[in-house]
């Protein structure tokens, strides 16, 4: 219950903060839903039962999108992008990997995103001024592995050149045995990418329309990784970077062929899990269960009553 107040306060004050927009996710507002197929490599037997990574296919849905909370946005002012991907591994049975184009978030518990967001209130229009971000470093220091990764990032020249991340940790489990992991997808298409300064001319929606064009002419493909965590490495803390040198194994290949309405409505909630896989007790994965489905109660509501058969 206390988790569901918390969802729903931080949901309510991101409205107050980037306005109502009503029909649209509270997050990753704007995007594009797409249909493919997921072919398991088989190479992570060893570590999971979970089916869509033993040898085989299955049918997905894909949403590219971007990160800001107002679809009025630019497409230069979300340099963070995002691929949420939803396996079907059978009747009335999915699972989920969310991700997007930076390895870290940007705090470690609900209680200081909701701090966050009230600093935030007073942001213009939700667009903070310089002074503002400096006195939101000084009161949230774990912002700062955020905003170096920001700072130091390009962006993807296209959704299908994303190098997209997990964020959070999540368990195989094989038996009694258990292996923390997170995930990676990188693109078959080169990591193309633009400066944060060359983003400046990129015109709206030209992500959404290149990727439609790129499609038309062939599917576009990502491969998915699993970075196998050691003993010492933080399931807890989204902020926190894995050594780069960790071993990864191959989970398999990502195509992704035709433009789909239901995958663009689809509930991507990113602890949805199946057998063999289990979420980490990383808070913000698990506040994001309540706000995820809190924002999708909303968003259909509102779209049912926008409907002429309402």
């Amino acid at each position: 219950m206390e988790a569901n107040k918390k969802a729903q306060r931080a949901i309510d004050q991101i409205e107050q903060v980037f306005g109502e927009h009503k029909g649209y996710r509270r997050a990753h507002a704007r995007g594009a839903g797409y249909k493919g197929t997921f072919q398991g490599s088989g190479q992570a037997a060893r570590l999971t039962d979970a089916a869509h990574f033993q040898q085989g296919t299955v049918p997905v849905f894909v949403r590219f999108s971007h990160f800001s909370p107002d679809p009025t946005w630019t497409d230069a002012m979300s340099p963070v992008k995002g691929m949420a991907v939803q396996f079907t591994l059978g009747p009335e049975q999915v699972t989920n990997i969310v991700s997007v184009t930076s390895p870290v978030f940007f705090t470690r518990s609900p209680e200081r995103f909701l701090e966050m967001l009230e600093v935030s209130r007073s942001f213009q229009k939700g667009r903070p001024k310089l002074g503002e971000l400096a006195e939101l470093l000084t009161d949230f220091p774990e912002v700062r592995a955020m905003f170096a990764s920001v700072r130091k990032m390009t962006v993807p020249e296209s959704f299908a050149t994303g190098v997209y991340h997990s964020i959070h940790a999540f368990y195989f489990e094989k038996g009694s045995a258990r292996r923390a992991v997170k995930y990676v997808f990188e693109p078959d298409a080169g990591d193309g990418k633009l400066s944060l300064k060359d983003m400046k001319d990129v015109p709206f929606g030209y992500y959404e329309h290149e990727l439609a064009e790129r499609i038309a002419d062939g599917p576009v493909h990502f491969n998915l990784y699993a970075i196998l965590g050691e003993p010492d490495d933080p399931t807890d803390d989204p902020t926190r970077e894995w050594p780069k040198e960790r071993e990864r194994v191959y989970l398999g290949r990502l195509q992704i062929e035709a433009e789909d309405d239901k995958a663009q409505q689809a509930l991507y909630d990113p602890t949805v899990m199946t057998a063999g896989i289990a979420c980490s007790d990383d808070p913000i994965l698990q506040f994001r269960r309540s706000a995820y489905r809190y924002s999708h109660e909303k968003r259909t509501t509102e779209n049912k009553k926008d409907s002429p058969l309402a």
